[in-house]
């Protein structure tokens, strides 16, 4: 008998700390991240993901007592990632577009800027876009840059390149391979123009804000009617009002990414 209740009062006991260890555990939500598009999101040599919007998906989390699972893809492949439901929400610097919005859902913004187009100094473009002619621009597949320059710039003459990532459009830039590209006005500046290889490529053109492609900022994308939308949202305001946003900022940024 004694033998049988202490192994009664072991099992009990067993339960009660999972129980206690579940209850303490924070539950956890999948972000999908594209972890190549600096300073927004990127590798460290020894694999770890880091980068402004990675920072603010931290903080988010942090505010929603939630783990973030970050979940590795190629910006084309976030979205459907996200029907299938492989991850939870989406913060990888996601445009809340008209086009996207019949998709998905999105929280309020947290960040917006416009995008340019960049060329090399002696390109002899000056005139966007009715120089474009002939001209070959590199774009990441899937993103709003791509759906602008389709629309507006091969009408013109221009040829479009798509690429997987805004890194390998760089690349090509550099080589000579390709004339031009579209992509966030920091993420050019950061991922070329800032760097010893961009002293030779400038801006061109006007800045890109118009809404129906670039949309109202950049949030976070969740599946359709999800209330995590709400959730980011309120977490984005929280953040926000107790200056952990601001510090996270300043990490990056030496002016007002948030936009008026």
């Amino acid at each position: 008998m004694n033998l049988k209740n202490t192994v009664i009062k072991f099992g009990l006991a067993s339960l009660l700390a999972l129980a206690v260890n579940a209850q303490a555990a924070e539950p956890q939500l999948r972000i999908g991240i594209e972890a190549a598009y600096p300073p927004f999101a990127s590798k460290t040599p020894d694999n770890q993901i880091v980068g402004f919007d990675y920072d603010i998906g931290q903080a988010l989390c942090a505010e929603m007592k939630v783990e973030c699972v970050w979940k590795e893809n190629e910006f084309d492949g976030l979205i459907p990632a996200l029907k299938v439901k492989k991850v939870d929400a989406i913060i990888s610097s996601m445009s809340m577009t008209p086009e996207r919005m019949k998709s998905v859902d999105f929280s309020n913004r947290y960040y917006r800027i416009p995008a340019r187009l960049v060329v090399r100094k002696d390109s002899g473009i000056t005139d966007v876009p009715a120089q474009l002619k002939g001209k070959r621009i590199g774009v990441q597949r899937a993103t709003n840059f791509e759906r602008y320059a389709t629309e507006k710039f091969v009408p013109q003459g221009a040829i479009l390149v798509p690429y997987s990532s805004q890194n390998e459009v760089f690349l090509d830039l550099l080589g000579g391979r390709l004339d031009a590209t579209m992509a966030s006005s920091v993420a050019i500046d950061e991922g070329l123009l800032k760097k010893p290889e961009g002293k030779d490529y400038q801006f061109v053109g006007p800045t890109f804000t118009e809404e129906q492609y670039f949309g109202t900022g950049i949030g976070v994308a969740v599946r359709k009617n999800d209330p995590l939308a709400g959730r980011f949202t309120q977490a984005i305001a929280a953040i926000r009002a107790n200056g952990t946003y601001e510090k996270i900022r300043l990490k990056y940024f030496d002016f007002d990414i948030y936009g008026e």
